[in-house]
């Protein structure tokens, strides 16, 4: 009985204890010390907490979309031989860049060039008949012109009874003979001249031949692989040489969700910029101009197709490369604008903490807009010139008290530490 009474009065005496000890709410008396109507000092929820404050501002905000795109070569040219014969000479190395006109690939030019000849000679041929026919016609056409002047007087005579019809008939069919030989020899003329034009006709087609016997380039741009070797026998129309991928200039090809369509069509006139930047960790921002809108939506996919075109002097971009695309529709002046780091995530949405005159945090729901840099827009819930909080989130909690810590400036502009009121 005894040790049970002892246990049960050290129990009250603890208890006693530790509820003389509990801080009170209103920070009510001590009862440990004894002392009545004193502060407790040091209180839990009356500490000022330590925070990095930052003002609300407005800066001039790009309107931007942002997707993925690849880059496309300006053109693509596939060489194919376009007459038959050995390869004899390659004049460049795979993948190397070529200017526009520059020799590629020579073809044996024997054969073809052996037919020139012959065609030449032929047109020649031709030449000298052409002359000879139009010396007889001369010839044919001033007899002529003399039997005419003879039919003509003997017409007279006869009828003057000088000479016999006989005689007069003989003349008159003279001339007639005379007239039929100009036309017969015109006629060949006419031949000849054909014959020639065809020859000659022949002779600027195998020229042309002869002259795709040496493969220039059609285009600026970066070889492929060498399709066809030196020694090989190619087939006109369809040996494949070598491709050629043009890329400078390049295109950059994304999509965008169609959505987006009546705002891009609104600012197209505008020479739109776009920012393409490839992903491979080098961060090199090239500028380009939007260029193509596809005429229809991708009903598969909800998307429409564009496409930008860069300069692309320092081959930065190459094609069939990935790169991360930024569409600028527009800038938008006097947006408001927090840093990031001042936005909160919570159960009902994203706030932040906004240090009152009194210097008591308040929990602001927000609405949030694009990203920018550092900066986020903040479509709804804050103004200009308003104090938030930037760095000290996790032991603030609404109505708390805050202190300003020294050098607390954020990128908005901040304010230097108060004392504690």
């Amino acid at each position: 009985m005894k040790r049970g009474l002892f246990a049960l009065g050290c129990s009250v005496a603890l208890l006693l204890y530790g509820c003389a000890n509990f801080p009170t709410k209103g920070g009510g008396d001590n009862a440990a010390t004894g002392k009545g109507g004193g502060k407790g000092k040091g209180k839990r929820g009356d500490a000022a907490v330590p925070v990095a404050v930052a003002k609300v501002k407005t800066m001039e905000v790009p309107v931007e979309i942002h997707v993925i795109g690849t880059v496309e070569p300006y053109a693509t040219v596939v060489l194919k031989a376009q007459v038959g014969g050995e390869i004899k000479s390659v004049h460049f190395r795979e993948g190397e860049t070529v200017k526009s006109g520059d020799l590629l690939f020579s073809i044996d030019p024997r054969t073809m060039e052996a037919e020139v000849r012959r065609i030449e000679a032929n047109l020649a041929r031709d030449e000298a008949v052409l002359k000879q026919g139009q010396a007889n016609l001369a010839r044919d056409m001033q007899q002529a012109e003399n039997a005419r002047v003879q039919a003509e007087r003997y017409e007279r005579l006869t009828k003057e009874g000088v000479i016999s019809k006989e005689m007069n008939d003989n003349v008159q069919s003279n001339m007639k003979a005379l007239a039929e030989g100009v036309k017969a020899s015109r006629a060949s003329l006419e031949s000849v001249k054909a014959q020639a034009e065809a020859n000659r006709a022949a002779l600027e087609a195998q020229k042309i031949q002869l002259s795709y016997a040496k493969v220039y380039a059609p285009v600026s741009g970066r070889t492929g692989v060498i399709a066809s070797k030196p020694g090989n026998i190619v087939t006109p129309n369809v040996t494949e040489l070598v491709s050629i991928n043009q890329v400078q200039p390049v295109y950059v090809s994304f999509s965008v969700p169609e959505g987006n369509l009546a705002a891009i069509r609104q600012h197209a006139g505008k020479h739109l910029p776009v920012f393409a930047t490839p992903d491979d960790g080098t961060e090199r921002k090239q500028t380009g101009t939007l260029t193509f809108i596809d005429n229809a939506v991708d009903v598969s996919t909800g998307t429409i197709r564009l496409k930008a075109t860069f300069g692309n002097g320092t081959n930065a971009l190459w094609p069939g490369q990935f790169v991360r695309v930024v569409l600028q529709l527009e800038k938008r002046a006097n947006s408001i604008v927090v840093p990031n780091q001042a936005v909160q995530n919570g159960q009902e949405g994203q706030f932040v903490y906004v240090v009152s005159e009194n210097r008591t945090a308040e929990v602001r729901p927000i609405s949030v807009g694009a990203r920018v840099g550092e900066n986020l827009v903040i479509e709804k819930g804050l103004a200009v010139d308003e104090l938030i909080v930037t760095d000290g989130h996790l032991r603030l909690a609404p109505g708390a008290r805050v202190q300003v810590r020294e050098g607390g400036r954020g990128p908005g502009g901040g304010e230097k530490k108060r004392p504690t009121e």
